[in-house]
């Protein structure tokens, strides 16, 4: 992995680039109006990270497009919840105003908006994640994105990115911490997705869960462990998940609650 710049970058966008090199340890490569292909073919073939005040992109090396912070999904979502309609995720965690939410994995942050939003001011979100390049980005995203109602941004903003790996995290923190800690890990099954979340498989921690993982989960929440999965997923039942089957849905939500 290395950074380099926007194609037209004025000074300051350079030095926030070197910046962001610096926070991730890798290098930095003037861009000097070449094509990030071009510079990739150059540099050992690496993956790439394009740094620009607006927005941020990677750019894995066998692929044509980027890969790059977008709340499309979680605005729908938003627009469903202020219309008075339900969130699955939402119902099966129980989240309302004020509630607290671990997210374990963030990945392109959709869920942990939603949450966010549903808990107002007087709620927490904390999201993890522990590849370095994905928590920035989508931090980064959370922290710039404008192009979306007032309530919204500020959901997207009060979220606190932490780059790191959940089961460390987990034994570290106190019991009862959070009201809800949340997993949504990378399918069992593959699921034939946009180019979008494609993207995200590659850069993704890969990391499955464990008893070990559960039990610190159920130690640190409140009221409820929640799981995403594939509707096939042996997860649910392995970890004893009450299921939240949907007829049409790939994907399922299943709750652990805390008595």
């Amino acid at each position: 992995m290395f950074v380099t710049t926007v194609g037209k970058a004025d000074e300051e966008t350079a030095v926030l680039a070197k910046r962001v090199a610096e926070e991730l340890q890798v290098r930095y490569i003037a861009r000097k109006k070449r094509s990030v292909h071009d510079i990739q073919i150059e540099n050992g073939q690496e993956d790439c990270l394009v740094y620009g005040k607006k927005r941020m992109e990677l750019y894995r090396y066998s692929e044509k497009e980027p890969f790059f912070f977008h709340p499309n999904l979680a605005m729908i979502r938003m627009k469903r919840l202020i219309r008075g309609e339900s969130d699955p995720f939402l119902m099966a965690g129980d989240i309302k105003g004020g509630s607290s939410v671990l997210d374990c994995t963030l990945g392109l942050g959709s869920d942990a908006i939603v949450a966010s939003f549903a808990v107002g001011a007087e709620g927490r979100i904390v999201a993890l994640e522990g590849n370095p390049y994905l928590a920035l980005l989508v931090k980064h995203g959370l922290k710039t994105w404008c192009d979306a109602e007032e309530k919204m941004i500020e959901a997207m903003r009060s979220i606190e990115v932490i780059h790191a790996d959940h089961y460390e995290m987990l034994k570290a923190m106190p019991d009862n911490h959070f009201d809800v800690v949340y997993f949504d890990p990378m399918f069992e099954e593959t699921i034939n997705e946009s180019h979008g979340i494609k993207g995200l498989t590659h850069f993704a921690e890969g990391k499955g869960l464990s008893m070990d993982i559960i039990g610190q989960a159920k130690r640190v929440a409140r009221k409820r462990v929640v799981l995403k999965d594939h509707f096939r997923s042996t997860r649910f039942e392995e970890f004893d998940f009450n299921v939240q089957k949907r007829k049409t849905a790939k994907f399922h939500f299943g709750y652990i609650s805390i008595s």
